[in-house]
């Protein structure tokens, strides 16, 4: 089945630079943001402390509840979700305690006196400690991190059949992450640094189609966690989970290009590679529209008729889908061409 005509060039590699622009101009306001409200908003999994997920039957506000529930909350956050016709909020507090289901009954109880008997209810409680919040956050980095070496892996040997250059420079690489974690480094700090430094060597070890793709990865998963430091939603182990399966589906709509890519390069290895590259993209262009265009259906569905529990889940499922598409076209294959162009520079003035 094909949408589109199977001679159509559109000049997508000609618009590299504006689309450049675009993800820096995108990626640099989701970073903006995160400054701002000084990190993401982080649910009770990676924070700690205490969740309780409110209906309510009647109109009301985040004031008018934590006035209510006075001494109960303490240092605590109320949002609203879903719609607003819904009345539901997220409660959250520093508060730990064992009796869970107590002090869940005490806040229904309390909000009840104010409002009028079945007012409000309790939907669901959750509480996580301290120790198991951060635990949680060091291995959400790293779970990300290793998803990207991983690729990068796999991605250079079946591209550039490079598996032996890419397997040591994984090898020192895990190991430097298991030496400086045990010296006790900042994980975020060591995660980050860890990830410039995969992208660098790939560059100095010429891996050109593994440098694409983890940046292309790279750029969908700053600009979800952007827009979700931009909208103040709840960053979850669900959202985690949406990201990594996100990375999943980028790399799997960059490889389809990066086949084609290759198969025209041995087809015709004289032809000009821009033009390799942009005939490329346009022979993947209806299998991309296909197969993104049907997750996204579902995603849709999930974040209309899906309920609150999941709504932060599909709504990154939703941007990681349109940002994994975009980068495919106009930041993985590009970035080839970019490559090339500067290796070239690199000849002539070498010569």
């Amino acid at each position: 089945m094909e949408f589109i005509r199977p001679d159509i060039n559109i000049n997508f590699v000609g618009h590299r630079k504006k689309a450049f622009l675009l993800s820096a101009l995108l990626i640099l306001v989701g970073l903006a943001a995160l400054l701002y409200r000084g990190g993401l908003n982080l649910g009770v999994d990676f924070a700690g402390g205490t969740l309780i997920h409110v209906k309510f039957s009647e109109q009301t506000s985040p004031d008018q509840i934590r006035e209510t529930l006075g001494e109960l909350i303490t240092h605590g956050a109320i949002q609203q979700i879903g719609i607003a016709a819904d009345h539901e909020f997220l409660i959250r507090t520093e508060t730990v305690t064992q009796e869970l289901q107590i002090f869940a009954n005490n806040v229904e109880e309390t909000l009840n006196l104010a409002y009028g008997e079945d007012a409000a209810s309790v939907l669901r409680v959750e509480m996580v400690g301290p120790k198991v919040g951060q635990d949680l956050r060091q291995k959400a980095l790293f779970a990300i991190y290793y998803a990207f070496l991983l690729i990068a892996i796999y991605i250079s040997g079946r591209f550039e059949f490079k598996w032996g250059k890419s397997g040591v420079m994984a090898g020192f690489l895990i190991l430097g992450v298991y030496l400086l974690e045990a010296l006790g480094v900042s994980v975020t700090y060591l995660t980050y640094g860890a990830l410039i430094t995969t992208v660098a060597l790939c560059w100095f070890l010429h891996l050109p189609y593994a440098l694409g793709a983890l940046l292309a990865l790279m750029h969908d998963v700053f600009i979800t966690v952007g827009i979700f430091a931009l909208t103040d939603r709840e960053f979850t182990l669900e959202v985690l989970a949406a990201l990594l399966a996100l990375v999943g589906f980028s790399l799997n709509d960059t490889i389809v290009v990066y086949d084609r890519i290759r198969e025209n390069v041995r087809k015709n290895p004289r032809a000009n590679f821009l033009q390799t590259i942009n005939m490329s993209i346009n022979q993947t262009l209806t299998r991309t529209i296909i197969t993104s265009g049907t997750v996204l259906f579902v995603a849709l569905a999930l974040f209309f008729f899906g309920g609150t529990v999941i709504h932060d889940f599909s709504f990154a499922l939703i941007v990681g889908i349109i940002a994994g598409t975009y980068s495919s076209i106009f930041v993985a294959a590009p970035l080839l061409v970019l490559y090339e162009e500067f290796k070239k520079k690199s000849v002539a003035r070498a010569s």
